[in-house]
């Protein structure tokens, strides 16, 4: 049922590409449309958003307590920022300067194709290759990732905890067990896991030069942050000669705050009815 009383504008973050007003949902099969929702609620204003440019629309609103620093860097107040998020999939969004103003744009940088940097992700890579044809970035670094991952680390051998991997709940799970060094296959692959996303972050920040910071989201990273603090993120983000000592520049910080795409598509919406 359409609001009792006059809405005057309505944002709103979606999983999947908005193009033209219009999303289709990448893991649902929905299609749905500005039009539609503006008719629906009566309001004047409406938008979708991919949901990682909706977070990202968060950036300017958050507060310090709400960001963990992993790199203080150099802060360029004049330059590009960018969003990494891996949870149930893996997303990225740019934020461009205007007028003073970081403005996402958006991505699906997540369906891009996966790059492995040692000998252990070169198998995991082939293990995946020979199971879908193709790897993409959220096959490694999102919640099914880190299960495909564990199934790597445990080929030939039981999870010491008998994790089941088909369980909603494995990767909660497998990041408990690895934390806990409970088992070590577990271990393996949470620190496969972190060193990926931060080696992602590190290609987010080279393809943006996003001098004015990275911002790691997600509900993954805040939940094992002991592993992401442990030196492993940090140092596959820097290890891109010869562009480590620009990526030193780069302010890096884990998002705390659950809320982030809900505060951005509020902040939106707050935007298109002034």
């Amino acid at each position: 049922m359409p609001p009792s009383s006059p809405l005057l504008a309505a944002a709103f973050g979606v999983a999947g590409p908005v193009v033209h007003d219009r999303a289709k949902l990448t893991n649902i099969g929905w299609t749905i449309g500005s039009a539609e929702i503006r008719s629906h609620l009566d309001t004047p204003h409406a938008e979708l958003m991919n949901d990682l440019a909706a977070m990202a629309r968060s950036i300017e609103v958050l507060m310090p307590e709400e960001l963990l620093v992993l790199q203080e860097g150099t802060a360029d107040d004049q330059a590009s920022a960018g969003v990494i998020a891996a949870g149930t999939g893996m997303g990225q969004a740019f934020l461009h300067r205007r007028n003073g103003r970081l403005i996402p744009a958006a991505s699906e940088g997540g369906h891009a194709d996966f790059a492995a940097r040692t000998d252990r992700e070169l198998e995991l890579v082939r293990m995946l290759r020979d199971r879908d044809g193709r790897v993409e970035v959220e096959q490694v670094l999102s919640g099914p990732g880190l299960v495909n991952i564990h199934r790597f680390t445990h080929r030939g051998g039981e999870c010491a905890i008998g994790i089941d991997v088909d369980s909603p709940d494995a990767p909660a799970a497998i990041s408990k067990a690895g934390l806990g060094g409970r088992c070590q296959g577990c271990a393996e692959a949470l620190r496969m896991f972190v060193n990926a996303y931060g080696a992602e972050a590190g290609n987010l920040a080279l393809r943006g030069l996003t001098l004015g910071g990275v911002y790691v989201g997600g509900g993954i990273a805040p939940k094992i942050l002991p592993a992401i603090q442990s030196g492993g993120f940090m140092q596959a983000f820097l290890d891109k000669a010869p562009m480590t000592d620009i990526l030193t520049r780069v302010p890096v910080k884990v998002i705390l705050n659950s809320e982030s795409g809900l505060i951005g598509a509020a902040t939106r919406a707050n935007e298109l009815a002034q």
